[in-house]
């Protein structure tokens, strides 16, 4: 008998157990699972990866429950290594049990040791009813947050994702969610038992609920978009903090050079009255195709957008003048101060693109804790030590300027504003009726306003006055000057976590 031979019936029961695994919950669940217009674990991992890329990781933990209810291991995605694990609801509904905790601890591990981004995928019940005592051992999460902030932590929740697996999501830098998702503490039947309130998986924790709570940032038609979605926001993060963004080459089209934003002039209007869209703005001064926008209904009057400007990855901050005439509510906040926070955890330099008359005053904001949010945001901007740029479009008043990193000393690397922009604690019409002035009194703040700008720039509180067909190749030349002080390696920001 040959060595070969010798071998053959170890392997064949090798490929036995691996088959059993790779079947997953069985050839019926698995059906059940496609008719619903979903992948299962195995073809949203292949789907989600470059062809040929997955190393598996614990394929036979779990004996005869295949792979413990969880798919997990390494591969590439546009050529660059990624840490993934995707719960498989056909088997045993993707609980969780000691076996696929550790399979889960294992790869957060990996990631933050290897310094790669993790990519979790959710569809589970959460803790699964087993006689086997967990005791001291280590929970998934530990591993799971100490990524935070060392490389990008990405979810999709493609089903019902309850308990204890769903707690990946809130602690990650980017979640997305398909039409078929929903996510929650405990499930419908727990609530049932626990409060007496009927109520369906969707209104508990469905695309509505999830959305408007913040705990999800994008939604997506399906599972193929919403995977889509995960590697198109990868593709403008370092795989960890321990290095730079990558830059684009310039194409054929041209669309990286420098170029003047003509359109500019008729976007947006010289009356600080008229409306505009603010998306138009981005469309015209950033690198084509489009931008990639986080949590568009969310706090929709502040648009965060990661883009490329000359080919570098960028995150953009900027108010929405058509959702509250811009003014910054407490969601609007959050949103923005969890996106600078890992923004510049992962070096990508910020962008401040300010038309707004302040934050948002009034009874039911101040109920929401619109001055929490703001300070929270105005901490997470200040704080940032990555490359920040502004501008100021048409106004900025109070501390709505400030979050949108128009302050003295805030360590900008240019700071710039279109002629006539109006600035100040308030808008002269708020000031004149605060202040009870009379009207002669009134017509001198109203043009003590139109002149902030120049009495500004007069004093150098802006790098410069611009032409807003000038504001591309403006950012672009700051860029690019500063990113020549990127000499030394890159190092994580000390932060404790990156909270949703």
């Amino acid at each position: 008998m040959t060595n070969a031979q010798g071998w053959k019936a170890t392997l064949e029961d090798l490929e036995h157990r691996r088959q059993h695994a790779h079947a997953m919950g069985g050839p019926e669940k698995v059906a059940k699972h496609h008719a619903k217009g979903k992948l299962d674990a195995r073809q949203r991992v292949a789907r989600f990866l470059d062809p040929g890329s997955f190393q598996e990781i614990g394929t036979l933990v779990g004996g005869e429950i295949a792979s413990d209810g969880i798919v997990v291991g390494s591969g590439t995605v546009g050529g660059s290594p990624v840490m993934i694990g995707a719960e498989d609801f056909t088997t045993m509904a993707g609980t969780i049990a000691p076996g696929s905790n550790s399979k889960r601890y294992r790869i957060a591990e990996l990631a933050v040791r290897n310094k790669v981004p993790l990519v979790m995928m959710l569809e589970g019940a959460g803790f699964r009813a087993t006689a086997h005592a967990y005791g001291r051992t280590p929970t998934d999460l530990l591993a799971q947050a100490r990524c935070s902030g060392q490389v990008p932590l990405v979810t999709a929740v493609l089903g019902s994702s309850a308990g204890h697996g769903a707690l990946v999501a809130p602690i990650s830098d980017f979640t997305v969610m398909s039409t078929q998702g929903a996510i929650f503490t405990a499930g419908p039947p727990v609530v049932k038992e626990s409060t007496g309130e009927t109520i369906t998986k969707e209104d508990l924790g469905g695309p509505r609920t999830a959305i408007a709570s913040g705990v999800i940032h994008n939604l997506a038609d399906d599972d193929e978009a919403a995977l889509d979605d995960l590697r198109r926001y990868l593709s403008y993060f370092p795989s960890s903090a321990w290095s730079y963004p990558p830059s684009v080459v310039a194409g054929d089209d041209d669309d990286n050079e420098k170029r003047p934003t003509t359109e500019l002039l008729d976007i947006i209007a010289r009356d600080s009255r008229r409306v505009y869209d603010m998306h138009d703005v981005l469309d015209v001064v950033f690198d084509r195709p489009d931008y990639f926008e986080v949590q568009p209904n969310f706090g929709p009057a502040i648009i965060c957008a990661l883009a490329h400007l000359g080919g570098h990855p960028v995150a953009v901050v900027a108010n929405q003048p058509q959702m509250l005439a811009g003014s910054i509510n407490s969601d609007a906040a959050d949103k923005a101060a969890h996106f600078i926070n890992v923004a510049d955890s992962f070096h990508l330099p910020l962008i401040f693109l300010a038309d707004n008359p302040g934050m948002l005053p009034g009874g039911e904001s101040e109920r929401a804790g619109v001055l929490r949010s703001g300070a929270r945001m105005f901490a997470a901007q200040t704080g940032a030590s990555t490359i920040k740029l502004h501008v100021t479009l048409r106004k900025a008043y109070g501390f709505g300027s400030m979050v949108m990193s128009l302050i003295g000393f805030d360590s900008q690397a240019a700071t710039f504003a279109f002629p006539g922009a109006t600035m100040g604690a308030m808008s002269a019409a708020a000031l004149s009726r605060a202040s009870n002035a009379k009207e002669d009194m009134s017509t001198v703040l109203r043009e003590m306003e139109l002149e902030a700008s120049y009495r500004s720039a007069g004093h150098l509180g802006f790098d410069e006055l611009i032409d807003p067909t000038e504001t591309r190749n403006a950012l672009l030349t700051s860029l690019e000057l500063a990113l020549c002080g990127r000499q030394a390696p890159a190092q994580p920001v000390l932060r404790t976590a990156i909270t949703p």
